[in-house]
């Protein structure tokens, strides 16, 4: 009965009826429904699988070190973070109002684990995110300069919705490196997010930079407008070894 139905869907690629069809069928004469209702039915089912595709697509594009989301944060430990501005975090408040976020804190935090899972929450609202630990993101821009793609690359950095640089400060950065972030982050002033991890806060960020005024630039692209989340303690990972 329903056959000829799975390998129309098939064909048109419209998976979630497909997959959905005969239990939503099932389910509508078990239940009387009306027509227009059943027909609702599968297209939230349809708009849904559609919704999931393109999470799944986003998420493997953002290059995320671990697979890490927001429900595995454990509130067990103190780490400076109270339950309502995490929530506010998970309701991806900062994203909305195009504030950049700074997360700082000592290593073993929870810096990455916390960028990573807003990233992945991010994917899964549809928005393009990408994620470079910041030395390894210069490492590939000199890859890209040497294969000819540094214009296609940066071009792409500048139009994700949301860059995630993690580690920001561990280091001095060199005039070229330097010039090349002031490159991303001005196109992305004001049009998309920057999620920043550091163990050094902003008042520090100048010193790392051969040039002051590039520095102070750079600085100032990605304060101006932020949130920043002190997150405290002693390293969970130390904390998870004792244990």
């Amino acid at each position: 009965m329903y056959q000829p139905i799975k390998e129309l869907t098939h064909s048109m690629r419209l998976f979630g009826i497909h997959r959905h069809a005969e239990r939503r069928c099932e389910e509508a004469l078990a239940q009387n429904h009306h027509p227009s209702e059943l027909l609702r039915l599968i297209l939230e089912d349809e708009k849904q699988a559609r919704q999931e595709a393109v999470a799944k697509r986003l998420v493997s594009r953002a290059k995320f070190r671990s697979n890490l989301v927001l429900e595995e944060w454990s509130h067990s430990h103190d780490r400076g973070i109270s339950k309502a501005k995490f929530k506010e975090l998970a309701e991806l408040n900062f994203f909305h109002k195009k504030q950049n976020l700074i997360l700082l804190g000592n290593t073993g935090v929870g810096k990455t684990f916390l960028a990573s899972s807003l990233g992945e929450r991010l994917c899964h609202a549809g928005h393009s995110t990408v994620f470079h630990s910041i030395n390894l993101l210069f490492e590939q821009v000199a890859a890209e300069k040497a294969a000819g793609r540094y214009l296609k690359f940066i071009s792409k950095l500048k139009k994700t919705a949301v860059l995630i640089f993690d580690d920001f400060g561990l280091r001095n950065y060199t005039h070229d490196e330097a010039t090349v972030l002031l490159e991303i982050l001005e196109e992305r002033y004001q049009k998309g997010v920057t999620i920043i991890t550091s163990q050094v806060s902003p008042e520090g960020w100048k010193s790392l930079f051969e040039d002051p005024v590039i520095g102070e630039a750079i600085t100032d692209r990605i304060v101006n407008p932020s949130e920043t989340v002190h997150l405290k303690g002693e390293s969970y990972r130390k904390k998870l070894a004792k244990s």
